[in-house]
């Protein structure tokens, strides 16, 4: 049973990581109102791929449910009917969460692959949670780590449906990243807790290493909050500027752009601090020095973004570092936490 919850809470982990990357590629497509309703698309379990799908058509079966476009508005049907040779309204209510009334192919099945991933992710989250409580005996910690995941999970998976609801509401989309976050954090610590019986070694760490990891760690939390808040203004500015080229959108980006990228100093100068205590370490920690490859790396996607007039392929690879920084340092962090401090 050990190992089964080692697999379900690894695979969970990887699960979630994909759907972010897929959330991000979603929002370099510009996909996120791909599929206009939630959980279906369009009304459908599987989403079209022709725009004659989603008209209407005489002599043609529809399901409760399903979606047209018709003047420039998404009509729902209201119940299983087949048409006639003449548009008959009372069988249609016009949908009014939104006026989002556009259909692409690719948009529509690149949220609707975001979408499956994030529905196939509960699946070793669940197990998790089941298998968690057979550990109710040793640590009540564990059962209730794993209902924060599922719980989180689920919470997750409503604001995908508020967001697409409101149209992609700016400020939900936030509260969005910081719930993956806490997804991914809450999963780390649930290993964490499962190693405690003497898998894995703790790392020993000092207390001033301990300090600047913390450090790192938070910046590495308020360095993503404002990105995000960059990408959202990036979002409105393709929306409002749609004739404009994406080279000059950086000039149009209001202060926390500025912030965003002047902050990256100092995570920088944190993280370069952390890697040179480490090789003086006697024993130095691995994971140190791929954060370190990392944030360079990171730093390097974030250049090209701002010089090279915001390619979109870098934007999910930008986002994904700061993910892999945020997990590795979380994970060296609970891993020295298990360890006697040391002072030098």
């Amino acid at each position: 049973m050990r190992n089964w919850i080692f697999i379900t809470a690894r695979l969970s982990l990887i699960c979630v990581l994909l759907v972010v990357l897929a959330g991000s590629v979603v929002r370099m497509t510009g996909s996120g109102m791909g599929c206009p309703d939630w959980p279906k698309c369009f009304g459908y379990l599987i989403p079209p791929t022709e725009r004659s799908q989603l008209e209407w058509a005489p002599d043609r079966s529809f399901e409760k449910g399903q979606v047209i476009i018709r003047n420039d508005a998404l009509w729902v049907a209201q119940t299983n009917f087949t048409t006639t040779a003449e548009y008959n309204e009372t069988q249609w209510a016009e949908y009014t969460k939104h006026d989002y009334a556009h259909f692409n192919a690719l948009h529509t099945w690149t949220e609707f692959i975001n979408r499956l991933l994030g529905a196939i992710s509960g699946i070793p989250v669940f197990l998790t949670f089941f298998l968690s409580f057979f550990w109710i005996r040793k640590s009540i910690f564990i059962p209730l780590l794993a209902t924060a995941i599922l719980f989180l999970l689920g919470f997750e998976a409503w604001l995908g449906k508020v967001v697409v609801d409101g149209n992609l509401i700016p400020g939900q989309i936030t509260i969005h990243m910081l719930g993956a976050l806490a997804i991914v954090a809450l999963i780390l610590t649930l290993l964490s807790r499962l190693r405690r019986d003497g898998e894995q070694a703790p790392i020993f760490t000092e207390k001033h290493f301990k300090r600047f990891l913390t450090i790192a760690i938070l910046l590495s939390l308020t360095q993503i909050i404002l990105g995000t808040q960059v990408r959202e203004e990036v979002d409105a500015i393709s929306k409002a500027l749609s004739g404009l080229n994406r080279s000059g959108w950086i000039d149009q980006l209001p202060i926390i752009f500025k912030v965003h990228r002047s902050f990256s100093l100092l995570l920088v100068f944190v993280n370069a601090a952390l890697v040179v205590m480490n090789f003086m370490r006697f024993e130095p920690i691995r994971e140190v020095y791929w954060m370190g490859v990392l944030v360079f790396l990171e730093v390097i996607s974030g250049i090209v973004l701002a010089y090279a007039g915001l390619p979109a392929a870098m934007q999910p690879v930008h986002l994904m570092f700061s993910f892999l920084i945020f997990s590795l340092q979380a994970y060296v962090w609970l891993r020295s936490r298990r360890s006697t401090s040391l002072s030098l």
